[in-house]
Order: C-alpha cells, then sequence, then structure tokens
C-alpha cells in the first residue's frame, strides 16, 4: 500500500458478500465429498499408509530407522511423478502418512513448483492467504491469523528476515530451488521454531533421493502488460527468469550433490490512485458550520466530496541471484551427513513519480460546475472544476540491497542398538539496506491552477485535467508547493538479523503403545540490529531553519537531469514531470541530519537466547480393532529477551537505554490419527503454542521526560510520563484442538473436512501503566527534579486474549474416476470459513488499527481446473480471500494498517512435454499471472464534520497481467 502526504483514515469493514467463487468452491467440496464417498466403496483395499518417518517432524530432526542413511533428510517425498497429478499426488501422500495435520506442495518436476513464487502456491492451500506487495504474493497467513503468529523454516531451520518482525518474505527464496513444502497447522514436541497459527517448513531436494544424476535448465521470458510508465528508471516491461540445477551421485551412490542456481529479472509496473480523504464542506453538515471551517465558494451544502488526492506510477525492478548446494554422505548403515547452503542476493530499484494536491476548504479552493449523484448519507460529488489548486509533484528514488545466507549441517548416527543420534548446526543471516529520497516540485511563486474532474461513485480509476501541463520543466520549479517545512527528504537504513543455533536429539525404539522416543534440546541466539538516519533537503540558496526557510522559493530543474514525462494518463492527466532524483538532490540541494522520534525509534537492537528441551514419544497401537498413530511431547521454552536502544524527549536524542526480561513456557502437544478403514482417517490435535511479540515492539526505544503538574491534588509535583517498546514483553500464548477426517481414493483424490478452536490465551495491544519505575532513565531537564520516579508509561504489554474458530473443506478429484471420457481431467478446491472474537480493547494504536486480528479474512477459498495427458498441461486457478486488516509499509519506511478489500486472482499454465524422441526431456511451458487484471483496493471510514461516518475508498492499485513463456530441458 502506498501513503504519501495523505490525510488519515480510519478502516471500515465491508458488508459480507457471498463471493461466486466461495459458493462454486462449496459446491465443489460438496461433489467431491459424494465423489469420494462411492469411490471409496469401489476402490479395492489397500494397505494402511504409514508415516515416512515414525514423526512427521522437521529435515533436521532424526527418524527411527536401522538405516539413517536412506531416510531422507526430508519429511516430504521426493517427486518421483512428474507433471501437475505427479506434483497432486505427492503433496497428497505427504499429507495422508503424516501423523500431524498438514498441508503440503510438491513441485512439478525438479525446479517447477506449481506456481511462479513459493508464496502463491502456499496461499492456494486450504486454510492459507496471501497478501500482495507490489502485486505478488509475498506473505502468508495461516487459518486468519497474521503473517507474524507463521513460523518459517528452511530444512527445519528457523531462517533470519529482512524485515523488522519475525514474517519471512517468501520473493527471497527462488521458488526453483525449492522441491516441497509443508504446512504444519498442529504441532508436535519436536518441531522448533513453531508458530501460533503454523509452520512452513520449506524444502530443498536430497541429491542420494535420486537413482541418477540429473541436470535441468529452465529459462523464462516475462512481459508485463502495464507499460513503461517512468522513462529514464531502466524499468521496462521484460524481464526474464534462468534457472540450471545440476544432481549427481557418487561413491556406489554413498556421496550426493546437488547445485542449483536461480536468477529473476523481473520488471513491475504500477498505477496507484488514492484519495486522501471525504468529507462535506459546507451546510448543517459541513466543515464550515460544525468545525468554524472556511466557506467553500461554489459547493453545494450538504455533499460529500474528496478532499485530496495522489496519482503516482512506480517503476520497479527486481533482480535477485540464489545458490543452493546440497552434500549429502552416506557412507554405509549407521552414518548420515547433510550440509545445506543457501546464499541470495536481491537488489530492487523503484521510481515513483505522481501529482497530488489538497482541496479541503482550509486550502480556499472554489468549485465550478459540480455535478452530484444521489448517495447515502448524503449526495457525491462527481464533476466539476476546482479552482485554487496548488500541485505536489514528488519524485522519489528507493533502492535496496538485501543478502541471505544459510547454513546448517546435519549428523545421524544409527548405534545399531535401538539407539540413534542427531547433531544439527545452523547459522542463519540477513542484511538489508535501504537508500530511500524523494524531491517535491511545484508552479512558481507559490502559483495555483485549477483541475476539472470526474471521480467514480466506487472504486477506478479518475479523470484529472489541470489547467497547466504538469509536464512540461519550463511550467515547473523546485519547491515546496503545500509548505511542509523542507524542499525534499533522504533517508539510509541498515538491518541485520542473525540466528545461530545447534541442536542435539537422542531416539531409541520402545515397545507398548509407543514405537519410539525423541529427546532433545535445542538452542539459539538471535540478535536483530536496526538503524536509521533520516535527512531534509534544502534548495541550494533556501535557508534550513524557521527563520530562514522559505517555502515559496524555487529553482528551475537542471535540463541535464529530466527524462521523458512520467505516464499519469489512467487518471486523465498526459504526463508529468520526470527527471534524475540523485542527480538532482547532489546539486541543487544539500541535507542536514533531522532524526525525530520516528526516526530514533528505528535505531534499536533485539536479542533473543532460546534453549529448547523436548520430549516426543511416537504412538503406534490399536483403539479397539482401529490402529493408532500419532506423538504426545512436550516442550520446555527458556526465553532471555534483551534490547538496546536510544532514549529521547520528542524529537530530540537524550542517550542510550537497555533493558530485557527473561520467562518460561510448558507447550505440550498430541496429535492422534485413526486408521478408520483402508482410506479414511480421524485426525485429532491438541496443543499449546506460543509466539513471541513483534521484534519491533521488543526493542526498548523510549520518549520519556519530566514535567510539572500545573494544577489539581498534584499541582507543583514534578512527574514522569513517556511511551515507547517493551523488551519485557512476554509472547502469545495460546491453546488449539484440531479434528480432520480425510478419505484419499484414487491415486490423486480426496476429501477432507476439518475444524479447528483455538483459544488465545492473551493479545499483546498499547496500554498505559501508571506505576511504571523511571529510575534507569535520564532526565535530560535539569530544571526539575522528579519528585518520585514512578510515572505512567504507554507500551505494548499482554492483555486479554480471545477466541478463534474455523471449518475447512477441501479436496482433489480426477476425472477419470468418474467417466473414461474425463481421463486427464481433475479439480482441486478448498473453502476456509474462520470467525474471531477478540476484546476491543485489543485494537492496536498505530494509525488504522486492526478491530479484528491483524490479516483474518472470514472467508478464504481456492478453486483449480486441469488437465493433462499426451504430453499436454493446462491449468487454471483462482483464489479469493475476503477483506481483512492488512499490515502495510507507508511512507518512510514505518508500519501502518490499512483494511484490503476482498480480492481474487485468476492465473492460467499451459505447457506441452516431450517424452521421447531426440526432444525427450524437453517442455514448454506459458504462464499468465493475474489473467484478469485484478487492483488492489482498500476502504477508509470518513468522519464528517456532523459525526456522520461514512464508508469510501482509499486506494486503487493495479499492476497488470505477468506473462511468461519458456522451456524446461531435464536430461
Amino acid at each position: 500500500m502506498h501513503i504519501g502526504h495523505s490525510r488519515g483514515a480510519t478502516a471500515l469493514r465491508p458488508q459480507p458478500r457471498r463471493h461466486r467463487l466461495a459458493l462454486g468452491c462449496q459446491a465443489a467440496l460438496f461433489g467431491l465429498l459424494v465423489a469420494g464417498a462411492a469411490q471409496a466403496q469401489d476402490t479395492p483395499p489397500t494397505p494402511p499408509a504409514q508415516p515416512q518417518n515414525e514423526s512427521s517432524a522437521p529435515a533436521n530432526t532424526t527418524p527411527s530407522t536401522k538405516k539413517p542413511a536412506k531416510p531422507g533428510a526430508t519429511t516430504l517425498q521426493t517427486v518421483v511423478v512428474t507433471g501437475i497429478r505427479g506434483s497432486i499426488e505427492s503433496s497428497i501422500k505427504a499429507k495422508q502418512n503424516s501423523d500431524d495435520i498438514i498441508e503440503a506442495v510438491s513441485a512439478e518436476d525438479i525446479g517447477k513448483l506449481p506456481d511462479a513464487s513459493i508464496a502463491e502456491s502456499l496461499a492456494r492451500l486450504p486454510g492459507l492467504a496471501t497478501q500482495r506487495l507490489d502485486g505478488r504474493a509475498n506473505v502468508i497467513s495461516i487459518r486468519g491469523l497474521s503473517p507474524d503468529f507463521a513460523g518459517t523454516t528452511l530444512n527445519g531451520r528457523e531462517q533470519a528476515t529482512i524485515g523488522e518482525n519475525r514474517g519471512v518474505e517468501y520473493d527471497q527464496y527462488p521458488s526453483e530451488l525449492i522441491s516441497s513444502a509443508a504446512v504444519y497447522k498442529t504441532p508436535d514436541a519436536s518441531l522448533i521454531g513453531q508458530g501460533l497459527s503454523g509452520t512452513v517448513d520449506l524444502h530443498t531436494i536430497r541429491p542420494l533421493d535420486l537413482e541418477k544424476r540429473t541436470m535441468v535448465l529452465n529459462l523464462r521470458g516475462e512481459h508485463t502488460t502495464n507499460g513503461k510508465l517512468n522513462p529514464g528508471s531502466g524499468v521496462g516491461d521484460m524481464g526474464h527468469r534462468a534457472s540450471f540445477s545440476y544432481i549427481d551421485q557418487f561413491l556406489d551412490h554413498t556421496l550426493g550433490v546437488a547445485v542449483g542456481f536461480a536468477q529473476l529479472d523481473s520488471p513491475i509496473q504500477e498505477k496507484q490512485y488514492q484519495a486522501w480523504w471525504w468529507s462535506v464542506d459546507n451546510g448543517p453538515a459541513g466543515i464550515d458550520q460544525n468545525w468554524g471551517g472556511p466557506h467553500t465558494p461554489g459547493m453545494p451544502d450538504n455533499v460529500i466530496s474528496q478532499e485530496g488526492m495522489q496519482l503516482r506510477a512506480k517503476s520497479e525492478q527486481q533482480k535477485r541471484n540464489g545458490l543452493m548446494t546440497v552434500i549429502e554422505w552416506a557412507p554405509g548403515e549407521h552414518y548420515h551427513s547433510t550440509l545445506d547452503l543457501y546464499y541470495s542476493t536481491f537488489n530492487q530499484r523503484q521510481t515513483t513519480n505522481g501529482v497530488q494536491w489538497s482541496s479541503s476548504p482550509y486550502d480556499n479552493v472554489s468549485y465550478d460546475n459540480v455535478g452530484t449523484v444521489p448517495y447515502q448519507p448524503y449526495p457525491l460529488v462527481t464533476s466539476g472544476t476546482i479552482n485554487g489548486i496548488a500541485p505536489i509533484l514528488q519524485n522519489q528514488f528507493n533502492k535496496e540491497h538485501d543478502k541471505l545466507f544459510s547454513a546448517g549441517w546435519n549428523n545421524q548416527y544409527d548405534f545399531g542398538n535401538e539407539w540413534q543420534a542427531s547433531a544439527d548446526l545452523s547459522y542463519s543471516t540477513a542484511k538489508k539496506k535501504l537508500h530511500d529520497a524523494y524531491l517535491f516540485a511545484g508552479l512558481p511563486n507559490g502559483g495555483l491552477t485549477s483541475v476539472q474532474f470526474q471521480t467514480p461513485i466506487g472504486d477506478g480509476y479518475p479523470n484529472f485535467t489541470p489547467g497547466v501541463d504538469l509536464a512540461n520543466p519550463a511550467n515547473l520549479v523546485f519547491t515546496d508547493p503545500d509548505n511542509y517545512g523542507y524542499n525534499g527528504r533522504e533517508e539510509f537504513d541498515h538491518q541485520k538479523d542473525t540466528i545461530k543455533a545447534i541442536r542435539l536429539e537422542a531416539t531409541r525404539t520402545l515397545g507398548w503403545i509407543f514405537s519410539s522416543m525423541n529427546l532433545g534440546v535445542d538452542y539459539s541466539d538471535r540478535t536483530k540490529v536496526k538503524s536509521a538516519d533520516v535527512y531534509f533537503a534544502w534548495l541550494n540558496g533556501n535557508g534550513s531553519t524557521a527563520g530562514t526557510y522559505d517555502h515559496t522559493f524555487g529553482t528551475p530543474i537542471d535540463p541535464n537531469l529530466l527524462y521523458g514525462p512520467t505516464s499519469l494518463s489512467y487518471g486523465g492527466i498526459p504526463g508529468a514531470l520526470n527527471y534524475d532524483v540523485l542527480g538532482a538532490l547532489h546539486s541543487q540541494f544539500y541535507v542536514t541530519q533531522r532524526n525525530g522520534l520516528a526516526d530514533y525509534n528505528r535505531n534499536y537492537t533485539v536479542r533473543e537466547k532460546v534453549p529448547v528441551a523436548y520430549a516426543k514419544f511416537n504412538i503406534d497401537s490399536h483403539l479397539g480393532d482401529v490402529p493408532l498413530r500419532g506423538n504426545v511431547g512436550v516442550q520446555f521454552v527458556r526465553t532471555d529477551q534483551s534490547s538496546q536502544a536510544l532514549q529521547t524527549n520528542g524529537d530530540t536524542l537524550v542517550g542510550r537505554i537497555a533493558d530485557g526480561a527473561k520467562y518460561n513456557e510448558v507447550l505440550p502437544s498430541l496429535n492422534l490419527v485413526a486408521q478408520l478403514t483402508d482410506h479414511q482417517v480421524l485426525r485429532f490435535g491438541l496443543a499449546k503454542t506460543m509466539a513471541r511479540g513483534r521484534i519491533d515492539d521488543e526493542k526498548v526505544a523510549t520518549s520519556a521526560s519530566v514535567f510539572q503538574v500545573q494544577d489539581g491534588p498534584a499541582a507543583g509535583q514534578v512527574l514522569w510520563s513517556g511511551s515507547g517498546g517493551n523488551p519485557k514483553l512476554k509472547p502469545y500464548i495460546a491453546v488449539g484442538t484440531d479434528l480432520s477426517w480425510e478419505n484419499y481414493f484414487g491415486t490423486s483424490s480426496y476429501v477432507a473436512v476439518a475444524v479447528f478452536n483455538k483459544d488465545l490465551l492473551n493479545y499483546i495491544y498499547n496500554q498505559t501503566t501508571l506505576d511504571y519505575d523511571f529510575s534507569h532513565y535520564t532526565n535530560d531537564n535539569p530544571t526539575l527534579t522528579p519528585s518520585s520516579n514512578i510515572g505512567s508509561f504507554t507500551r505494548p504489554e499482554n492483555g486479554t486474549g480471545g477466541k478463534m474458530q474455523g471449518l475447512e473443506l477441501s479436496g482433489a478429484l480426477e476425472g477419470g474416476l468418474l467417466a473414461d471420457a474425463l481421463d486427464g481431467f481433475g479439480v482441486q478446491a478448498n473453502f476456509s470459513l474462520t470467525n474471531s472474537n477478540i476484546p476491543k480493547s485489543s485494537v492496536s494504536s498505530i494509525p488504522g488499527g486492526p478491530a479484528t486480528l491483524p490479516g483474518l479474512s472470514r472467508k478464504v477459498a481456492n478453486l483449480a481446473l486441469y488437465y493433462e495427458k499426451h504430453g499436454f498441461s493446462a491449468r487454471i486457478a483462482e483464489r479469493y480471500r475476503s477483506s481483512f486488516t492488512g499490515e502495510a509499509v507507508a511512507l518512510f519506511d514505518q508500519l501502518g494498517y490499512t483494511r484490503v478489500l476482498a480480492n481474487k486472482q485468476t492465473d492460467l499454465q499451459l505447457g506441452y512435454a516431450f517424452d521421447e524422441g531426440r526432444w525427450n526431456g524437453l517442455s514448454i511451458l506459458l504462464q499468465v499471472n493475474n489473467l484478469t487484471n485484478t487492483p488492489d483496493k482498500t476502504q477508509q471510514i470518513s468522519g464528517l464534520p456532523n459525526s456522520v461516518q461514512v464508508a469510501r475508498p482509499l486506494e486503487y492499485d493495479t499492476w497488470g497481467r505477468t506473462l511468461m513463456f519458456g522451456v524446461n530441458y531435464k536430461l
């Protein structure tokens, strides 16, 4: 989401509507249920599915087998059958064989996940949804909880992140290098790094799982349909994806090596529109009669109008290089060793140019020829002419450079006497560098113009016609058109996140009702360091202090820095000024450091040292005549968290401060799987889970000061007050109960019904503590001595929790099971319904903060139809999620929330694979993402001057379609 210098708005929950896809999924799932019941009667009996490992633990958990060399360091089965149906079959088998309640996705072949990104594949699983960033799936919500509450591991190991929080951004991991992923909806005691909502475990390939040397080359061209919006930005409409994988075995298949390289060069062209705020200017409901504001000439009484807007075009280039290496050694029956290495660089460059203005009564505007349409509670202004507009042209450049490195070394040894042991060492680091700069331009000498406008009643792009050519540099100068108090801004951010971990485990075969037990310890040490330095830019010749700065001071743009105009024709403006932002900043401006409170607060260190001990007993028994498997266990988690940051008094830096806390949690878990028939299982899960608070909530960054009470009983006393983070914050705690019935039939067909309940024992929200101890704070006011070290402090605190309940329906059906004529056809569908009950006191204090759980979409649905036969393949898939409160990074790289309206996206895939002759091993693929060019839409509540509230659009953004065409060659 994109927020420039906009006016505040509060999010609104739209009225729920039943969506076609949701209804379609429900109908499809009902059909699957009927088909599944029929097939269960017709399909010959097969032996009950057995888990690959006695526990569906992460990749680095030692399996209970007599030969650790072959059990596979991965939980999910290696892809053997290729293609769409092969991917579905492998995913279903992983789900069926697991002792936990999981969802899974497998690659169609080496280097070929079913979608263009990991997040898009995960978002098609039951109960999962994605939030789009720059038009692409980037983060994952599990069962309606924010991405913050989902744990993510790579081969069973926690991963450092580039964001300020714990949530992994999945576009950092090339889909071509991921062979499969498992989503644990219920944890077991050996699952390290588990989240409150679930845990996503990504897997890379294991070379000894393949029978022979394999090489795969993948090359795809990419085209975006939104055109080239910003000439000179270096971002066009063409890109590419390329990957190469080499997998081989040596020394009589005891040494395996896998090396994969993936490169992404992807353009993004985004058309943005934002309505700043809405109000009534004149009349009994207006600003003039309720707030004492100016009367707006030409505006009818009691009509709703837009009070400001911005049209911006963003061109972004993403370049990522990823390298994966796996070395696997199994020299005999007893010893198995795996070394996993992953390294990636991610470079992102953005150019965002546009036009914005404020058109409220306080800007002394007037109107002509105002047109309105009926609307509630008052008519809506949709056309006319605004006079007295001061256009603001904001041109922004953003550059981000990320580096990720992950290493893990797992060693397993079978002593041959029913004991096994494993040791796992891991290291993960993520580094981020951000450079952001923007400058303002406008009409010379504080000039004004008129604007003709036509705005939509609902969502959509407007049509604005300014009275001056805003693409002609002769009409414009560098200036401060709306008196923001500076001519531009520059920021440099640095962040480093590091996780070091060691894990030791012993496994022993048992008898009675337990097949084996796992005893283990894990120790992780995580440190996240962030710094932010902000500078204000001032025109050469202009002052930089309150007494010397002149906001009307203007300087022509250097002709040598000009580019072709930015295209804003989608909003009616043919073009806007476009130039080299950094070139102008360095030649026509000077800068001074201007860190304020919000900037100082982003300079901090948070460290978490977490030892974990666990015991898990794997169940293999009978309940009467019903086979019963699963696991029961417990984790003991101790957390030692600390933070160092800056203490400020408002925008004034005072010094450094440090604090921390230690706490313990005991997390029991139980997973049971009853094999009702050869094809039907009933699963039950019960677990207590935890998720630490946001890392940026745990920072000790603080603004605190003393003041003298002027009146009342405490008059004359000097008291402390402040606000900031909470390094003593304790984790979110939840107790979850799950029940799932599953019926498997055919080779890649199943139907499942699951229900869950999650009791949130606490929730984190801002509270004010009246007896806070300020004894370790510095008083920067020498003229006032505090009467006491006790005062009031506002910070994130653990408070009242709530409850979530959900229903999940999912299934897959091969058409050939219904009729021979449908052989090769198939369908996948799932639908989730989630309700939450969170006290209103749990609402975040962040502007636009959620009234319900962040990321909670009440309805999520997916439907995919596919055909695969005789080398031809086709798949069309649509995913839908209802409205939710999403986390977004606004201007200045700071956190905010916005209400994202219901969204659906349709993707198409067509392919052909040669399976014989000279072209054997070659396949071609055409993919179209966002086939219908679905926009992202957000909504705001505007409080009218007479206290009536009205829901109106906030943002409307489109990215166009992305077309990819390429070849895959496997040798």
